[in-house]
């Protein structure tokens, strides 16, 4: 079956909504240790992608060339949601790379989090790039293309040569067919990249184990950039996100992406996983998770609890009433 009910949920004992998805675990050899629903489920990874759209910007060098600190770098592979301390960075980077905010192709916006937008309406703030919560990836490239010398016109576009590095990286990293990888255009008009669901996960499981990464330059990159994430948990998304949880365990490196795609993977265990929630659904992504590392004997607590916290088994009303529950009705197929 192609996918399968992931969670259910109940408003006074009356089912009310279901999200159906699919799951992919593997072992360090590629093997499929745990599945629900088709495993070869063929899903575009939207944003879930830019830990590895941002290896040939570190490859190259871009974070050293550029004096930017981990903090700043990190935003190479986050979808940021337009707090303070993002501006400053993305700003901070501008500055140091000599980058002018109208070369990026992103759309101006607002910030995404609710506090520093209304913050920013009360100053009568106009609609900036920066704001765009791809502007951390549209800025590492553009860098890239100064560092190797190419023209910044049409970064964006697929046959860009750096577009092209990024292509390469990810069909590296996730031992898919470069030729094979499906093609879309992302809401921020970069390249998306499609392909099946194990594949995302044994992508995400070389992000937490680089020795299974050949090719010593990338394997470097991979390293460097989940450690900007890791240690910049708050960067990649913002406080109180599923990612930013996650993050906090330096057990895990994670990354979500648009309509309900989520890669993370495990670096003690040696695993990692990949799920798609058909719906598109983020909401459900802490539970599913959560429900995930128990469902495998994870031993850190604390970052499930964590998760249970951003998604809680019970639903509150505006009143803060009990008014539902969140049931999960997966389990984990060997």
């Amino acid at each position: 079956m192609d996918q399968q009910v992931l969670v259910q949920e109940y408003r006074n004992d009356i089912l009310e909504n279901v999200h159906l998805g699919v799951i992919c675990g593997i072992n360090a050899e590629g093997d499929v240790l745990y599945s629900v629903g088709d495993q070869n489920h063929m899903t575009f990874l939207r944003s879930a992608a830019k830990p590895f759209q941002a290896i040939p910007v570190i490859q190259y060098g871009v974070d050293d060339k550029f004096g930017l600190t981990s903090k700043e770098a990190a935003l190479f592979a986050a979808s940021h949601r337009g707090e303070d301390y993002h501006i400053e960075a993305l700003e901070s980077i501008l500055h140091k790379t000599g980058i002018d905010e109208d070369q990026f192709y992103c759309c101006p916006t607002y910030p995404l989090n609710e506090e520093p937008k209304a913050n920013y309406h009360r100053k009568n703030g106009e609609q900036r790039k920066l704001y765009h919560n791809c502007s951390g990836k549209h800025s590492g490239f553009i860098a890239l293309a100064k560092v190797l010398g190419y023209d910044i016109d049409g970064y964006w576009d697929l046959e860009h040569p750096v577009q092209q590095l990024s292509l390469a990286a990810m069909a590296d990293m996730s031992n898919y067919p470069k030729e094979a990888i499906g093609i879309g255009i992302d809401g921020c008009g970069f390249p998306v990249y499609a392909m099946p669901l194990q594949h995302i996960a044994q992508a995400y499981l070389k992000l937490a184990c680089p020795d299974l990464i050949q090719q010593p330059e990338m394997r470097e990159a991979v390293v460097k950039i989940t450690g900007y994430m890791n240690a910049h948990p708050e960067m990649i998304a913002s406080h109180d996100f599923i990612c930013s949880v996650l993050l906090t365990d330096p057990n895990i490196v994670a990354k979500g992406g648009a309509k309900g795609v989520y890669g993370f993977a495990l670096r003690k265990e040696r695993m990692s996983f990949a799920l798609k929630v058909m719906d598109g659904s983020e909401l459900v992504w802490p539970i599913i998770v959560a429900s995930i590392l128990e469902q495998i004997g994870y031993e850190n607590q604390g970052t499930i609890e964590r998760l249970y916290e951003l998604s809680p088994k019970v639903i509150i009303n505006d009143n803060l009433t009990v008014v539902g529950e969140r049931k999960i009705v997966f389990d984990l197929q060997k």
